[in-house]
């Protein structure tokens, strides 16, 4: 089969490489379509330690059973994959949290403790347990957008109850930012505020739904946004972007006896301004891919209430994968979602 293969670090070759084989558990798909990830980006040059070499990566995908003998799964279903390979048997998993999974493992991800193969190639397997269905109504392209809208409905999922009084700040407005901006409308959120320093995602942002939007070079972000909340600030704020500076300005932002949660995951440490979230009482919460959220978001994604389609640069072939991603990997302007498609 044809794959691209990240070689060496920033070295990716479009090879053939042998059929996958399914071991216990595991099943055959056919890839129809991958989307290049931000941490496939980022870890190209090897810092991430996340992408070891030689390595196939890709984990935003959908396809077709290619296995044949499933009762459950037969071949040619179209089906998309959590990218978290769980095992169902650990004390997370056995609670539900099987993104916390003890043995867990990532499709495309390559680090010290494991090696898995993922889907910038013609086939890929995953484990049966991790499949779902696609809607009939829904392609394979907007198909492997399931997975990062599900990182974002469990970031809104780890805050509290949204309802049409609470005001949220969105903090980055990359892909996953501006598809909880997404989400927050879609669960009735009545005050949604986007910050960015890029004018082009902030209209973006305001298009999915934020009723207001602010840049983020501007001292005066928290100002504006206790302006907007009778001094107080915003009940909810969701830091997407993982560095010093924006996990600042989202616990600025806070109200007092407020949540953040932290989803952006740039930098592996980070100055925590520690007087600001004990003295006002602040919640934060971690969040970390997605745990059980895959059929709420295809079903957002199928009725139209999530728009990915706006996000999706380019569909290019497999073939082209390294030059896409020598693009993404130099910050080309206007570029947000590029899939592969095998």
């Amino acid at each position: 089969m044809r794959a691209l293969v990240l070689t060496a670090p920033n070295e990716l070759r479009l090879e053939d490489r042998p059929m996958p084989v399914p071991q216990s558990g595991e099943i055959l798909v056919r890839v129809r379509a991958c989307g290049i990830c931000g941490s496939d980006v980022h870890g190209l040059d090897g810092r991430t330690q996340r992408r070891i070499p030689p390595l196939i990566m890709g984990h935003e995908a959908a396809g077709e059973i290619a296995s044949h003998g499933l009762v459950d799964w037969p071949a040619g279903t179209p089906v998309t994959f959590d990218s978290t390979a769980w095992c169902g048997r650990c004390w997370h998993c056995r609670r539900g949290e099987v993104n916390l999974c003890d043995r867990r493992e990532v499709v495309g991800v390559s680090c010290a403790d494991y090696r898995r193969h993922g889907a910038f190639a013609e086939y890929v397997c995953v484990p049966v347990r991790t499949l779902h269905a696609l809607p009939q109504r829904l392609d394979f392209v907007h198909g492997a957008l399931a997975e990062p809208v599900s990182v974002a409905l469990h970031a809104v999922n780890r805050a509290g109850h949204i309802t049409p009084e609470t005001t949220a700040v969105v903090v980055g407005t990359g892909l996953i930012g501006l598809l909880v901006v997404q989400v927050l409308r879609a669960r009735g959120c009545g005050r949604i505020v986007a910050v960015d320093l890029d004018a082009g995602r902030l209209a973006q942002a305001a298009r999915f739904g934020a009723t207001a939007t602010m840049d983020a070079r501007q001292p005066d972000v928290a100002d504006r946004v206790r302006g907007l909340t009778a001094g107080r600030g915003a009940d909810t704020t969701f830091e997407v972007v993982g560095a010093t500076a924006t996990i600042t300005t989202a616990i600025a932002c806070t109200r007092k006896g407020g949540e953040v949660v932290l989803v952006g995951n740039l930098a592996p440490q980070v100055t925590l301004p520690l007087q600001s979230v004990v003295t006002r009482e602040l919640r934060l919460h971690g969040s970390c891919a997605s745990a059980g959220e895959y059929p709420a978001s295809l079903d957002l994604i199928a009725s139209g209430r999530i728009n990915v389609d706006e996000l999706i640069s380019a569909r290019p072939p497999l073939e082209e994968g390294a030059d896409w991603f020598r693009r993404l990997q130099a910050g080309e302007a206007g570029l947000m979602k590029v899939v592969l498609c095998p």
